[in-house]
């Protein structure tokens, strides 16, 4: 029997011992992890946008690198159906957009929780329902980082469905703001909610009902109380750099779980 939306057979991953799984929200950021960081990667899944490669790390560990698309409805599918199909640990692989000052483009930050507010989640469960990272992963993953790239940070994100709107972005189509999105990134500054993003609050509170184990790591593109941003030549070179770190510490703290240094609970 396939998968509704990944289009593979419900048994393929768990009899090929494939239990780990880096979760991109961008295609191209999958297809990168598959061809650059894996050995042997196969596709196995082309559908709707969403691409999955099976493959190893340089220590012969199988993972599955797959796409979640944008926003928290697709996550929703992607997870369930990867659960079903025996996946049972998932770290986000991302970009994402501060809100502290002291937090610049080209930093990494590892979310151990969620201020959720998306729709798709209150179907996974209640609103009050802590959405929260696995925190033995969530804490190897950033000492992991540490080693790897100069700047990391640890704490709690808003995982928002709407890229403008619901990030304070007055610069798009509807300028004129509900009011409740009037003075957010200050409120949010206020409450030490370190960034933006738009699939972890959804992917935490999944992973706890389903019982999995999910993190997330992103690098840092946009500084979002400034106005300015960050410019387009710099987004490219922060993108490649904080995302090549990413990937490398997500990976070694996969491989943490394969050595034994990192027990997860059941």
């Amino acid at each position: 029997m396939k998968l509704n939306h990944l289009n593979f057979e419900m048994d393929f991953l768990s009899t090929r011992n494939v239990k780990l799984c880096l979760l991109s929200g961008d295609p191209s950021r999958t297809k990168l992890i598959a061809e650059k960081y894996l050995n042997d990667a196969k596709l196995v899944c082309d559908n709707r946008g969403l691409l999955c490669y099976v493959g190893q790390t340089s220590l012969g560990l199988p993972i599955l690198a797959a796409t979640s698309g944008m926003g928290a409805p697709s996550t929703s599918i992607v997870v369930s159906e990867l659960a079903q199909a025996g996946i049972n640990v998932l770290i986000r692989v991302g970009t994402t957009g501060s809100i502290q000052k002291q937090i610049e483009p080209g930093s990494l930050i590892i979310n151990y929780a969620s201020l959720c507010k998306q729709g798709a989640a209150l179907d996974i469960a209640p609103n009050e329902f802590p959405s929260v990272a696995c925190p033995l992963l969530s804490t190897d993953l950033y000492y992991t980082a540490n080693a790897i790239h100069p700047t990391v940070y640890f704490g709690i994100n808003a995982s928002v469905d709407t890229f403008y709107e619901g990030q304070e972005r007055y610069a798009n189509a509807n300028p004129h703001l509900l009011r409740k999105q009037q003075g957010l990134i200050q409120e949010y500054q206020n409450l030490n909610i370190l960034n933006f993003e738009m699939e972890t609050g959804t992917l935490f509170k999944m992973a706890s009902v389903y019982k999995l184990h999910a993190t997330s790591i992103c690098g840092v593109v946009a500084a979002r109380y400034s106005e300015d941003e960050v410019g387009e030549k710099i987004i490219h070179e922060v993108v490649e750099l904080t995302i090549d770190s990413c990937i490398k510490s997500a990976l070694k703290t996969l491989e943490n779980i394969q050595c034994g240094k990192l027990k997860l609970n059941n």
